[in-house]
């Protein structure tokens, strides 16, 4: 088998990449508030224009919203090769967070300055629509021997947990592919990544003027307590180490504070979101029951507060699947010879989409165009960027390895 053909198409196309993914990012999916069913029609669109065939599963409203969003369009581009060999699925979210503040360029410019591409989504996950479109293009056209098929899914729900994207899509019967590469942020094969569980805790106490605080049950003093113990209880757990390369430990963040209605006006009500993250070789049910038993325990010693819990997202950790293994293989091969160095495999802090293929006993493996570090990339921060080259090389690394495990 050659892998110069390719390659080949790849560099010869590149411009082409580069502005296909300019358009993606030119288009925002702020999730919240989500309405993203408008950037999957322009996808849908600019994939058709690459030859494409492209299926829209458009998720019932009722179904989104109840999720916290607006609207959801997954798609699925299925093309065989011949017959027999395995399917082999590339996915990535088109969903992002908000921008923020402190952008050098344009958030949605979709600007190249030196070699890199600026704007929100331009590394995670926006760019390996780019990767994945181009790496099948590449071996449609390559004239190679190959079997089997290649399925894209661009789905836009990882922000809010992946249920009604890759989720909704395997709940449905969509799809059930052999292989899954999901979308990458760093020259590492991720094999394994955490799991998060996200609590809204809300205190409830009683309002009154501030001239008479003895009339009112402070809310906010109940949640200063509160705040203090979550924050202690990362002690414990940095003692709770993991066995998995790239992880460390559990660590828990308060992401979301509201509350009080005036500076006048004892504060009668607080709002607090958590996140507690989850290494791989911990139960989630277990710590969801004791981070409830260490909120309980200590709104409970301040005298007039009820507690409402609410659970916004519990997501697995993803464990490597033994039928992982050739696929890791020709991704580590392959980015080698592409970046010259070792590519070694390595968990992640973060958690993905890719566990719910993995529930369904799909071997995964997270691999796609990023930085030596995703922090590099300013994933998810100002000024988020991808080097053009590591897109190219990620490209070829990818349409090398859909080769091998599609070889006659």
């Amino acid at each position: 088998m050659t892998t110069s053909s390719p390659d080949r198409w790849i560099a010869a196309n590149f411009d082409d990449e580069v502005r296909f993914l300019q358009q993606l990012v030119r288009i925002p999916t702020d999730t919240p508030p989500g309405n993203n069913a408008p950037h999957a029609e322009c996808t849908a669109e600019l994939l058709a224009e690459l030859g494409f065939t492209v299926e829209m599963h458009v998720v019932p409203a009722a179904d989104v919203q109840a999720a916290g969003m607006q609207s959801i369009t997954n798609l699925i581009v299925r093309h065989r090769f011949s017959e027999g060999g395995p399917t082999i699925a590339l996915n990535a979210h088109g969903d992002v967070v908000p921008p923020g503040e402190g952008w050098t360029y344009g958030p949605y410019s979709a600007d190249v300055v030196d070699g890199k591409l600026y704007g929100r989504a331009s590394a995670v996950s926006k760019s390996d629509f780019a990767t994945y479109a181009f790496a099948l293009l590449a071996l449609k056209n390559s004239g190679l021997p190959l079997k089997g098929a290649v399925e894209l899914h661009f789905t836009y729900d990882e922000e809010f947990g992946g249920e009604l994207g890759p989720g909704w899509l395997l709940k449905q019967g969509l799809t059930k592919p052999d292989y899954l590469i999901a979308a990458g942020f760093s020259y590492q094969v991720v094999t394994a990544h955490n799991g998060c569980l996200q609590m809204e805790v809300t205190l409830h106490g009683l309002a009154s003027h501030a001239a008479y605080p003895s009339t009112g049950i402070d809310a906010l003093q109940a949640a200063t307590k509160l705040l203090t113990a979550l924050y202690a209880h990362n002690d414990v757990l940095k003692t709770r180490r993991s066995e998995v390369a790239g992880i460390t430990h559990p660590y828990l963040n308060v992401g979301r504070i509201e509350g009080g209605s005036n500076t006048n006006v004892v504060p009668g009500k607080v709002v607090i979101k958590l996140d507690r993250r989850m290494i791989p070789e911990e139960d989630p049910a277990a710590v969801e029951a004791e981070v409830r038993a260490l909120i309980e325990r200590t709104v409970a010693q301040s005298a007039g507060i009820k507690l409402d819990i609410k659970r916004l997202l519990l997501a697995d950790s993803m464990k490597p699947l033994p039928g992982a293994a050739p696929l890791v293989a020709a991704l580590q091969k392959h980015g080698q010879a592409i970046f010259g160095e070792e590519i070694p495999t390595s968990g992640t802090p973060l958690y993905t989409d890719v566990r719910l293929y993995t529930a369904h006993g799909i071997p995964a493996a997270i691999y796609g165009a990023g930085p030596r570090t995703v922090l590099e990339s300013n994933a998810k921060r100002a000024d988020e960027h991808l080097v053009l080259d590591d897109l190219k090389r990620a490209t070829q690394v990818v349409a090398r390895t859909l080769a091998e495990m599609l070889a006659i």
